[in-house]
């Protein structure tokens, strides 16, 4: 993984999110929301919610049950801030109709 706080392009970011898909899909899903908030910036809709609906089907796979199961392993991805905790509650909540 790059250095978390410097700002990634969309581009590296997603090359993140394909390997960390491979080895680390907590990872790739924090990468799917920071790819979404990274597209939602640019002011590219259609990408965003691509994102946004990717990093959803990932946490699907993932048990919510307790904060600790939905906390966050990183404060930020490639320059983009990641929420303390990543639920489905909280990408509907960020994102709103691109959900």
């Amino acid at each position: 993984m790059t250095n978390q706080t410097r700002t990634a392009s969309a581009d590296e970011l997603e090359s993140i999110f394909q390997r960390e898909l491979v080895t680390d899909r907590w990872a790739a899903t924090e990468t799917a929301y920071a790819l979404a908030v990274r597209y939602r910036d640019l002011g590219d809709w259609p990408r965003s919610r691509e994102w946004v609906q990717q990093c959803l089907r990932l946490l699907e796979g993932f048990p919510s049950d307790t904060e600790e199961q939905v906390a966050t392993s990183r404060t930020s991805v490639g320059g983009v801030s990641l929420p303390t905790y990543l639920h489905s509650g909280v990408v509907q909540d960020r994102f709103g109709d691109l959900g």
